[in-house]
């Protein structure tokens, strides 16, 4: 069968990486792609959310089933306009991508189904979000409601905080559109966890756990981020705990967007806050998550392609997946300066030494070719993603894989994984 992956950043290459091993798979192609990407399968020149194009290629190429990466065309309703067009496509469709394209259609979600989540309040109006904001203090969370790409969340621990991220959401439309209006919630503190599902709008099949770093630098310091590293497993998601995720976020949520008439369909990721051995909802993506996916699909062992293909046709029935039992550290190398500016365009060294090495892929998440030579265009720019025996080990690979890369003003941190060790 051929295979469409859509997207170019790492979370693409991850999932081109797996899908290219699957003996049903003769062609994966990737629109558009990147240089990693170029040696797994075939880049097309295409955005990612050029629909009308993707559409017009998978047609002219007979592609049997698409894979949607980001979170972008599944909201602009990708899956629906495949789907009229008679192509399988795995994802959600435009209804059910507000789970994550908008903050307070799932906040409301959680609401009306009682799942575990942060107090909150969505505001249109700039004057009122800064009332609310002085009537419950600090510290408290301030987010954009529409996508901003990993970014529209200000964790602010003072009240000129929340207002100052008030003001350069709401007036000054620095995530544009997806500030026209904001959700402001509860601060909650503890320990943070992702947790993936397989559905097809009825029945789930749950990954193994994972753990992001969204700050920017080490020790959870700095800014949000799309991401700067993860692990899995991750040990504060203890078996007990994963069951009740299931039974208490996971089920309810997808029994809810089903009884509110639109059904969800694809992977939910559900980022959690762990305190005292309870799990509330951070936020919902429609997605794999970047950096999750690089650690979660060097882990699996079973076949990923039926698994997408069950959910496409609404048909899952496997209970359950395979994995290795190995751990895996995804390290993300970015650009000097992100998630603020950034200079791009620096030739990137070391890749050829890394290829020699075990146990180690290096994802590439915001690279391009200049003169032949694989450079830095992007934010994050490389997933670097080691395996080991333990946690411990996995850190070890990635690390030492990590040491041999450079270019000019490459920035990571250095504590990957060490809320495992703490464990």
């Amino acid at each position: 069968m051929k295979v469409l992956v859509i997207g170019g950043g790492g979370r693409e290459h991850a999932l081109v990486w797996k899908i290219a091993q699957s003996p049903l798979v003769e062609a994966v192609y990737c629109a558009p792609g990147n240089p990693g990407i170029a040696g797994l399968a075939e880049c097309v020149h295409i955005p990612a959310d050029d629909i009308d194009a993707l559409i017009d290629f998978a047609t002219a190429e007979k592609i049997d089933l698409t894979v949607v990466g980001p979170e972008v065309p599944l909201t602009m309703g990708i899956v629906d306009r495949f789907q009229t067009a008679g192509l399988e496509i795995f994802g959600p469709n435009q209804a059910a991508a507000c789970i994550e394209g908008s903050k307070s259609f799932s906040k409301d979600l959680m609401a009306q189904y009682d799942i575990p989540t942060a107090a909150y309040q969505t505001f249109t109006e700039r004057d009122a979000a800064v009332a609310y904001v002085k009537a419950q203090g600090a510290p408290i969370v301030v987010k954009a409601d529409g996508l901003a790409a990993g970014k529209g969340v200000i964790v602010a621990m003072t009240e000129e905080q929340a207002i100052a991220g008030i003001d350069d959401i709401m007036l000054d439309k620095v995530f544009g559109a997806a500030g026209a209006s904001v959700v402001i919630e509860e601060f909650m503190d503890g320990e943070e966890a992702s947790f993936f599902v397989f559905t097809d709008g009825k029945n789930i099949l749950p990954l193994a756990s994972s753990q992001d770093h969204k700050r920017a630098f080490d020790n959870d310091e700095g800014p949000n981020t799309g991401g700067m590293g993860a692990y899995s497993p991750a040990p504060v998601v203890t078996a007990a705990l994963h069951d009740v995720i299931v039974e208490t976020i996971v089920k309810p949520t997808i029994t809810g967007m089903a009884n509110d008439g639109c059904p969800y369909s694809g992977i939910l990721y559900v980022g959690l806050m762990i305190k005292d051995g309870k799990p509330r909802v951070v936020e919902y993506n429609a997605r794999f998550g970047d950096p999750e996916a690089q650690p979660l699909l060097m882990r699996m062992k079973s076949d990923i392609v039926p698994v997408l293909q069950a959910c496409a046709r609404g048909k899952l029935q496997q209970d359950s997946i395979e994995w290795h039992d190995k751990a895996a550290v995804c390290v993300a190398m970015a650009s000097g300066g992100y998630p603020a500016s950034y200079d791009k365009g620096f030739e990137i060294t070391g890749l050829e030494e890394v290829l020699a090495m075990e146990d180690v892929v290096v994802f590439h998440a915001g690279t391009s070719l200049k003169d032949g030579k694989i450079v830095n265009s992007g934010g994050r720019v490389l997933g670097v993603t080691g395996l080991g025996s333990t946690v411990a080990e996995a850190i070890d690979c990635a690390y030492a894989a990590v040491a041999k890369i450079n270019w000019n003003g490459v920035h990571f941190r250095k504590d990957i994984g060490r809320k495992a060790l703490n464990r």
